[in-house]
């Protein structure tokens, strides 16, 4: 079992058992057909991953590996809003006739601002400080701009990033107000990591711990009965992570940089409807 199954497991266990239903109350999210999409939720789950002893993957269903990294590069590296920019269908609910999101997401972290060292947009300043400022306690970005929110087709899930350096090791915490966990938990997990992994090596850095805040974390009244048949599952372990070390530079990561060596996974034959 993977470490990050361990944890997936826990989580989910905890909501289904021990969590707060909103079946009776109004809520936003609807599904395709126009149903409320109600679900059982947990407050403020904290999850913790040591990068250097495992790749955080779980393996009781895939986690669309090479996707994932495509959306983080999306939003970190081309800094983009639009999803024209972007290979896969997941963000096409929210966009308009143009393909634009507004001004979420990319689009927040590539808004330069002033510092006494100059311009930086929070990709930039991250990476500036990084390797020249390591034992600063301000790397920290942020996508919430309250001021822009109205012009976001999709608030913020997953909005701030804080970045330590600890000795020679980097760690990041992953604040989320919400999360999907059945569909995009794990998603995240993965993104995050490889986030950390890039940022460290481009840094001269080693990896440290991903620290994952949930503010509230649920599972959808549609997915419960998929997630018990999954977590019936058997499970394997962590697959070995690989990243091209030649690449120096934030800007020249591509998706076909990273691979999992041995990433068995069971597969599922349900679909998780994602709610809108």
């Amino acid at each position: 079992m993977s470490y990050a199954d361990e944890i997936f497991i826990k989580n989910c266990r905890d909501i289904i058992d021990n969590g707060v239903s909103d079946e009776n109350a109004k809520v936003r999210p609807h599904w395709i057909d126009g149903t409320p999409a109600h679900t059982k939720k947990k407050f403020c789950i904290v999850n913790r991953y040591d990068l250097s002893k495992e790749f955080p993957i779980i393996t009781l269903r895939r986690t669309a590996f090479k996707s994932a990294i495509d959306e983080i590069l999306w939003i970190w590296q081309k800094k983009s809003n639009n999803i024209h920019d972007l290979n896969s269908h997941i963000w096409d609910s929210w966009a308009d006739e143009t393909g634009s999101i507004g001004k979420a997401y990319g689009y927040q972290l590539g808004i330069k601002h002033k510092y006494k060292e100059g311009e930086f947009d929070q990709v930039d300043r991250v990476l500036f400080d990084l390797k020249n400022n390591p034992a600063s306690r301000r790397i920290m970005t942020n996508i919430y701009t309250f001021a822009d929110l109205s012009e976001m087709n999709l608030y913020p899930c997953a909005y701030s990033m804080t970045f330590n350096v600890t000795g020679d090791k980097l760690n990041g915490i992953l604040n989320q107000r919400s999360n999907d966990v059945a569909v995009a938990n794990n998603w995240n997990v993965v993104q995050y990591a490889v986030l950390i992994h890039m940022f460290a090596q481009v840094s001269g850095l080693k990896v440290g711990e991903l620290v994952h805040v949930i503010a509230d974390a649920h599972l959808y009244d549609r997915h419960i009965p998929i997630v018990e048949k999954m977590l019936k599952n058997p499970t394997f372990p962590a697959p070995e992570f690989v990243m091209n070390k030649d690449v120096k530079n934030f800007y020249d990561f591509k998706v076909e940089d990273f691979e999992l060596i041995d990433y068995n996974y069971n597969k599922l034959d349900e679909k998780f409807e994602v709610a809108i």
